[in-house]
């Protein structure tokens, strides 16, 4: 059994997650996320996604990059 680095709980289907190089242990996909992936610039959420980028900056959209003053951004559809 494993302890998660997120919330400490010690679990028996833990998992591990490498992320350049760095080795994590999490208890469930929820803490990873919390951990792990980005937060939109704008809207502040997690980007679970593909997200998008601009200015250097990364957003879980095209809708809140332009909020944010980054207009040359556009969703795949």
């Amino acid at each position: 059994m494993a302890t998660c680095e997120t919330c400490g709980n010690t679990y028996d289907k833990s998992f591990e997650v490498v992320m350049n190089g760095d080795r994590h242990t999490f208890d469930s996909f929820e803490c990873a996320i919390q951990k792990l992936a980005p937060t939109c610039d704008h809207c502040r959420c997690r980007i679970i996604g593909h997200g998008v980028e601009g200015d250097g900056r990364m957003f879980c959209c095209a809708h809140c990059a332009e909020r944010a003053g980054v207009s040359s951004l556009k969703d795949r559809l």
